[in-house]
């Protein structure tokens, strides 16, 4: 049973930091590239980096350079590094599997975690 889980979201002011986990089971991790996409209310859900198993990895352009997305395939899990936070920033935020590229394309993810909170505000 493939199953994503997100943590480490929660409340932090502007131009704070948070980091999120996404610990993956049931799947070969380092084959595939995992994704963190955030959906805020009344918008449709938008990729916010995704990196493949190559290493490589690409970025919305309101993240770059505020966010970091890493992998650690010992442990199963990604993660999302960010920095300088902004209330823009403020989103349900989702770790999915990539199952063929381009990452940067929410069809080409079939595992979604259930997500996890952030919110930015002072």
């Amino acid at each position: 049973q493939v199953q994503l889980v997100e943590s480490g979201g929660g409340l932090v002011q502007p131009g704070g930091s948070l980091r999120l986990s996404c610990a993956a089971s049931g799947i070969i991790f380092s084959i595939n590239a995992m994704g963190w996409y955030r959906q805020a209310p009344g918008k449709q859900r938008e990729l916010v980096a995704a990196a493949t198993n190559g290493g490589s990895t690409n970025y919305a352009d309101s993240v770059k350079g505020r966010f970091t997305i890493s992998r650690d395939n010992a442990k199963n899990t990604a993660y999302l590094q960010m920095n300088s936070l902004k209330p823009e920033d403020t989103a349900v935020y989702y770790c999915a599997r990539g199952i063929r590229t381009p990452v940067t394309l929410a069809n080409n993810y079939d595992y979604w975690g259930q997500g996890t909170q952030v919110t930015v505000s002072s």
